[in-house]
């Protein structure tokens, strides 16, 4: 077999290099993934229940680059939406991330924006320099709602304490004083209209010289395989065969559930909608559940249907044979990737990019701003070699 570019990995990172190394260079591109789909863990379908799930999790696509935006809209339209989530504590839902209106919840009446910021400048701690998740969290609420919302699902999710994770890991989540319930805060907020398979498969036929093979391990095709380049997508410390150990993940199994209609109608006081089983499309679950969270993706889809599923999300220590969804940030694991990445550096004629590769958590614009700029890099050294 002979192709000009071997890419490991049928997600964002590698459709997205893809399609740029075939449409602009016209170069052979053999894409390749372990998996039976493309898109890796933003794959979503129809389930048994008719209804359009996130197979692998809740996928938010979001972005402040017009340019990533401007990139995806030649393989999709798109359907805006607004992602807010609630957080179940002490048997009652409470708006989350953090604003004004959980501190009325927290309080239980009315309040004002000045009232919640004079509270926050009581309870929080001074830290100058936050060191962990801990820290960052106490820094800007105190201990009453670190404890409330944070603490309990941060040591389910990573199975260790949040300060023995980097700050960026609780950092993430915003606190606001208004009355903003959106969970994130970018600019556009969206899902493609028909969903992240269609856009996929849409960038797959946008692809000329792009041949994809599923359920297939790249390992096996390296002997008969002549190639100019590889793009590799996956964890990096199992490229180099885990030379200097393995990097650590944690992983994660999904629980579907579905209701039909009359189910539904039970569920409305606590809803709020006819067609839905909670009041919002992601309910976190800090404490007193194996579970961190309940994602109704419907909320956002807004498919047209009678009936719903929710999915339960369990987090789930990694071990060969499951998916590694996220990587662990603290220090020692940094210490290990630090050396893989010197590995990388040195070795040519191979682009390690994404999640995966790169071990470090980005958000899917990332991913694909990354593939990007990595197509830019090697434009120029592809165009001239023959």
């Amino acid at each position: 077999m002979k192709t000009d570019i071997l890419i490991v990995g049928a997600g964002f990172s590698g459709l997205v290099m893809a399609e740029r190394l075939s449409n602009v260079l016209g170069l052979r591109c053999l894409v390749v993934d372990k998996r039976a789909h493309v898109g890796g863990n933003a794959h979503d379908a129809y389930n048994d229940a008719g209804v359009l799930t996130h197979v692998y999790g809740p996928h938010y696509f979001r972005s402040n680059s017009a340019k990533i935006v401007d990139y995806l809209s030649r393989f999709t339209s798109w359907l805006p939406t607004s992602y807010e989530i609630r957080s179940f504590a002490e048997g009652r839902y409470w708006h989350f991330p953090i604003n004004l209106n959980t501190f009325e919840e927290l309080i239980g009446r009315p309040s004002t924006e000045a009232e919640f910021k004079a509270y926050l400048e009581q309870k929080r701690v001074s830290i100058a320099a936050p060191a962990n998740s801990e820290e960052v969290i106490i820094s800007q609420v105190g201990w009453e709602l670190y404890e409330k919302f944070f603490k309990g699902y941060t040591l389910k999710q990573w199975k260790k304490h949040p300060r023995e994770l980097d700050a960026s890991v609780c950092g993430r989540i915003p606190v606001r004083t208004n009355r903003d319930d959106r969970y994130l805060s970018e600019s556009f907020q969206a899902l493609p209209a028909g969903g992240y398979h269609r856009l996929f498969q849409n960038m797959i036929s946008a692809s000329p010289g792009a041949q994809v093979m599923l359920r297939t391990d790249y390992r096996d095709l390296l002997p008969d395989l002549q190639y100019r380049h590889i793009v590799y997508t996956g964890p990096i410390d199992e490229f180099f065969d885990c030379r200097f150990g393995s990097l650590p993940y944690r992983s994660l199994r999904f629980e579907t559930q579905s209701f039909d209609a009359e189910a539904l109608a039970v569920r409305l006081p606590i809803s709020g909608r006819n067609g839905f089983w909670q009041p919002a499309m992601q309910v976190n679950y800090p404490n007193d559940h194996a579970y961190t969270r309940i994602v109704e993706i419907k909320h956002a889809t807004r498919q047209s249907c009678d009936n719903t599923s929710i999915v339960y999300e369990y987090p789930d220590e990694y071990a060969p044979g499951k998916e590694p969804y996220y990587p662990v940030p603290n220090a020692e694991s940094s210490r290990l990737y630090a050396q893989y990445a010197a590995l990388a550096a040195a070795t040519p004629g191979v682009s390690f990019i994404g999640r995966l590769a790169t071990y470090r958590y980005y958000n899917m614009d990332q991913v694909i701003g990354m593939a990007l700029h990595e197509f830019e890099k090697l434009q120029p050294v592809l165009t001239r070699v023959t």
